[in-house]
């Protein structure tokens, strides 16, 4: 099963791969090859009429997109059109003149330099390597992670990298970014990509398990549902505000990107109307060096049942793509202001609520209650460790503080919450152990640290303490 189903993601990355080279190869010039001829010229519209109908994923539209390039064909309309980058932006009107699908353009892929041969084409897997090292020297398209005054975090990419080494860049840039009071992400460059990184991306930003987005596919009639992910390499920024900066260039995966959250009240969309491409697909060759994108899916938004195909994304706040930065920067601070005005006032309140725990434990303590005020500290410091509010260094600190008042079993206690919560520390294994030793319970103090020296080979402290323990019991057989 394992084997068929990584077989089954190399095949679709290879194909995805294909379809990205036949786009990436075309280029936007008056001099692409040899003039047409007509005998070309039916070919290619012939060709894309039928890749169309069979792959379209409104099959109704790409009927009507059939009957109007045959019908202009058979007219005569494009027999004066020679040259092939023409040929292709007429095409790419009459086609988008009935579906208003912005994905849907044929393009004229990169003439031939031996006309004696046609150049050899690398393999599948040798044009994902190479693709793989492009985007990789382009650093998988993050071109700016930075922390703006006023503890406002800044991410500027421009597209939504498919390579699984991107992941790892994203990653790296959302650790930065962690500890922001607000974030701007800049999408005014980005022109869409892979879904499942506008996921990945998209998943930083909420704590619960979130419907996404939905795409329809025409093949098999099935539909995918994009739910954020649930684990992550490193925290969410799901309390941050967010505002993400766009332009008319913002397109397909960036706008899902923003609708993902607009839609979800996650973010403030700054900046301009977007393009509105909501159709995903693939590029097909009509023949040697003409090819034409398909779309042959839908996005579904799960909140609105529809998508921005078309109309875009309308901003929350209007204003020009030059002056969406400033205007989001002003949003932001005062965003960051209120949020850390918050935090504080819950911070404040959770601490109140922490020292009167503590201080009924000591009451306990002093009715001579200590077994439960033990069992309460143990929960009181596994809730404070759970939410933040303590460390492991505060944790052993409170745990020495009630050594050294002689509260042993309390000390225990600590400890043991410690021990429970960051089992990999040596340091937290080595202060029970102390614990046990000063409450004559040797077997689990020696126990303790060797666990300590276990994590810590070098724990010097731990050795000593085990050979006088052992040394002490053998002198009492």
């Amino acid at each position: 099963m394992k084997t068929s189903r990584l077989a089954l993601q190399l095949s679709m990355m290879m194909r995805m791969t294909v379809a990205m080279t036949l786009v990436l190869a075309s280029v936007a010039t008056a001099q692409s090859g040899e003039p047409l001829d007509a005998a070309e010229r039916q070919q290619v519209v012939e060709k894309i009429s039928e890749l169309l109908v069979d792959r379209y994923v409104f099959p109704d539209i790409a009927e009507l997109c059939q009957a109007d390039l045959l019908e202009r064909l058979n007219a005569g309309e494009f027999d004066s059109v020679s040259d092939p980058e023409a040929f292709a932006v007429l095409l790419t009107e009459k086609v988008q003149a009935i579906s208003n699908d912005k994905h849907m353009r044929v393009r004229v892929r990169q003439p031939r330099t031996n006309d004696d041969a046609p150049a050899a084409q690398p393999s599948p897997a040798r044009q994902i390597t190479e693709q793989r090292d492009a985007a990789r020297r382009d650093n998988f398209g993050f071109r700016s992670v930075e922390r703006l005054e006023g503890n406002i975090g800044y991410i500027d990419f421009r597209y939504f990298a498919g390579q699984p080494e991107a992941r790892e860049t994203a990653a790296a840039a959302m650790r930065f970014l962690a500890n922001s009071d607000a974030l701007i992400v800049d999408l005014r460059k980005n022109g869409g990509g892979n879904p499942g990184m506008v996921r990945f991306m998209c998943s930083y930003f909420f704590d619960e398990p979130t419907h996404l987005n939905s795409l329809y596919w025409r093949a098999g009639d099935r539909t995918e549902e994009f739910w954020t992910l649930d684990e992550l390499p490193g925290p969410r920024l799901a309390e941050v505000p967010i505002f993400v900066l766009t332009s008319n260039y913002t397109f397909s995966g960036a706008e899902e990107f923003c609708s993902n959250l607009q839609n979800r009240k996650r973010a403030t969309i700054v900046g301009e109307n977007t393009g509105g491409g909501a159709n995903p697909g693939g590029a097909m060759m009509a023949n040697e060096r003409f090819s034409i994108f398909v779309p042959t899916g839908r996005a579904i938004n799960p909140v609105t049942g529809g998508n921005w195909e078309g109309v875009g994304i309308v901003p929350d706040v209007e204003t020009t793509a030059d002056d969406a930065f400033d205007v989001a920067v002003d949003l932001a601070e005062s965003a960051a202001e209120k949020r850390r005005e918050q935090l504080s006032k819950n911070m404040n309140s959770t601490w109140s609520d922490f020292d009167a725990s503590l201080q009924r434990v000591d009451e306990l303590v002093e009715s001579g209650r200590t077994k439960e005020a033990a069992k309460m500290i143990t929960t009181v410091l596994d809730d404070a460790l759970a939410s933040g509010l303590l460390s492991e260094m505060l944790v052993n600190q409170m745990g020495y503080q009630r050594l050294e008042n002689s509260q042993i079993e309390l000390a225990i206690a600590v400890f043991q919450v410690n021990a429970t919560r960051f089992p990999e520390s040596a340091n937290v294994h080595d202060s029970l152990g102390e614990a046990f030793m000063n409450d004559g319970q040797i077997e689990r103090a020696i126990r303790s640290y060797r666990e300590s020296l276990r994590l810590d080979p070098d724990n010097e402290n731990a050795k000593s303490m085990i050979q006088k323990m052992q040394s002490e019991h053998s002198k009492t057989q």
